[in-house]
């Protein structure tokens, strides 16, 4: 825009440097804004007196070197319904042009649900109907707010950051919100304790295991004898306790804590589950 004003000698006007025929240059480059923008803006600054006002304000918003921010209603625009606008989505507050993906988000495409809106507790939820296309992250464990930042960090490195959504995770001066420093400290803790299962399970090798239609599942251990263990991390990762299959030598079989499968010899190297 800023160079077909120059061109038409009309950037002067909007950079306030003019000395003379301001008020005849203000009305032709107005009628020329009027005409250049999206259909969507046309209401914002039909009644505008001021061409300079006008660019500053549209400047500040869609200035690419700094990020637009977006009010619930405006990023809703941009669900795909409209053929000649963009596709935006956001995560965690951060929006993103998808339109590459345009069969993908698109209208009748398998990721549309997330068009246009923030829908971050969806990308570990599964819920992509009513209550669940949300971004709160509450009660979410540090393992799956940790999967969603990962998300996040997949459409930055993937597509083109397009602003900030204002609401729970940006104010409206597009400055991070308390909670969104909490989601990044709890997907922070997340990391550390997945790094810490890592290496305490690194010191006790998993079970082999294999299934088939035929035969069903069955674990073994090479060196070793097959037992369940409980994961002592997975509560703070996930909220909930589980366990895995680790091999252990027979002279550590005494140790507490070890379960051994139903239906299986205490000293057998293969159980079928």
């Amino acid at each position: 825009m800023l160079l077909i004003l120059r061109a038409k000698s009309k950037a002067s006007i909007v950079f306030c440097t003019c000395k003379k025929s301001v008020y005849k240059t203000n009305a032709f480059v107005l009628s020329w804004i009027l005409n250049s923008v999206l259909k969507e803006l046309m209401s914002e600054i039909i009644y505008a007196t001021d061409a300079a006002m006008v660019w500053a304000d549209l400047k500040e918003r869609f200035d690419k070197n700094s990020p637009r921010l977006f009010t619930v209603e405006e990023l809703a625009i941009y669900n795909g319904s409209d053929p000649s606008l963009p596709i935006f989505l956001a995560i965690i507050g951060s929006v993103f042009d998808v339109s590459k993906a345009k069969s993908h988000y698109g209208v009748g495409g398998g990721y549309n649900h997330f068009a246009g809106r923030d829908a971050s507790r969806a990308f570990v939820s599964g819920n992509f109907t009513g209550d669940g296309l949300t971004d709160s992250l509450r009660d979410l464990s540090s393992a799956e707010v940790k999967s969603i930042v990962d998300w996040r960090d997949f459409y930055f490195r993937t597509y083109i950051f397009v602003g900030k959504l204002v609401g729970r995770y940006y104010d409206t001066d597009g400055n991070p919100t308390k909670y969104l420093k909490g989601v990044e400290a709890k997907a922070a803790r997340g990391a550390q304790l997945m790094e810490k299962q890592k290496n305490e399970e690194a010191k006790l090798p998993s079970c082999n295991s294999r299934w088939s239609q035929q035969e069903g599942s069955e674990v073994w251990c090479d060196d070793g004898y097959p037992r369940l263990v409980q994961r002592p991390t997975e509560i703070a990762l996930t909220g909930k306790m589980s366990k895995r299959c680790a091999c252990f030598k027979e002279e550590d079989l005494d140790q507490p804590g070890l379960e051994v499968y139903e239906g299986c010899d205490y000293l057998a190297k293969t159980c079928r589950l």
